[in-house]
């Protein structure tokens, strides 16, 4: 049996009994492109990328943040509600 709780206020949901609404959100860095120019084009991007992932291969991090984040949220009636009004 599927076990769900508002995220919000802790109310549990009974499926089939109380309304329940999803609220997905997704965070990414967002991109301010430039224009391409004539050095650009004439770039060897395969070599530049190679490069790019011989340095991250060599740098040792235990944690690294995502560049995107999917979030997922279950809210009960009452919290859908507040949440669409804030």
């Amino acid at each position: 049996m599927l076990h769900v709780t508002c995220d919000l206020c802790g109310k549990k949901l009974h499926p089939g009994e109380d309304p329940h609404f999803v609220v997905k959100v997704e965070v990414f860095a967002a991109h301010d492109p430039t224009g391409l120019t004539e050095d650009d084009l004439d770039e060897d991007h395969m070599e530049a990328f190679s490069e790019m992932l011989r340095a991250m291969e060599e740098v040792k991090t235990e944690h690294v943040s995502p560049a995107a984040q999917q979030l997922r949220y279950d809210l009960c009636a009452t919290c859908r509600q507040r949440y669409l009004r804030e």
